[in-house]
């Protein structure tokens, strides 16, 4: 059986400076129809920072959506048409102060395939010089170093919550 929808009409809800929200007619596979209400982002990256003592670079900040202050991975919005790569190197910069020579791909993540058509790419990060950060206007973020084993209790215990950071981690344990 073929499980692929067919859009049969849409309109756009929102169209806003992140995201543009769209509602689509679909015709499912059994014959019958259904609406689809999809949040499109351009995707992200995201960088799993880790020095040569093994510990991990984590930002802390206060995200809006949850009302909360979380532990996560630096990560960014692509730019239209901006390559992911390119987008890791400068977001590690930009909200960490360190300057990547090179990373290498971990692999891609669909955070909540349900409602949303984002892409996050995950990427390694290993010999980072300082640099100095350059926040966006509205950002505040506060970055530390924590030892991998202690990066692996916060996620058991909740202290993360984040999926990038934990597919990210995850990424990393079963391709050492």
């Amino acid at each position: 059986m073929d499980l692929k929808e067919k859009r049969l009409s849409g309109k756009t809800i929102y169209d806003g400076k992140v995201i543009k929200v769209t509602c689509d007619d679909v015709l499912c596979p059994n014959g019958n129809t259904s609406k689809r209400e999809i949040v499109h982002h351009n995707g992200g990256s995201a960088i799993l920072c880790i020095n040569d003592k093994e510990e991990v670079l984590l930002i802390k900040q206060y995200r809006y959506a949850y009302d909360e202050v979380i532990y996560e991975i630096p990560a960014g919005k692509l730019e239209v048409g901006e390559d992911p790569y390119d987008a890791a190197i400068r977001e590690l910069e930009e909200e960490t102060a360190n300057k990547a020579d090179s990373l290498k791909y971990l692999g891609i993540i669909y955070p909540s395939c349900g409602y949303t058509n984002e892409k996050i790419h995950l990427y390694l990060a290993n010999n980072t010089k300082i640099t100095k950060t350059n926040f966006d206007d509205d950002e505040y973020i506060v970055s530390e170093y924590f030892p991998l084993s202690t990066v692996i209790e916060m996620i058991k215990d909740g202290t993360i919550k984040d999926a990038k950071t934990i597919c990210a981690i995850n990424y990393y344990i079963i391709n050492k």
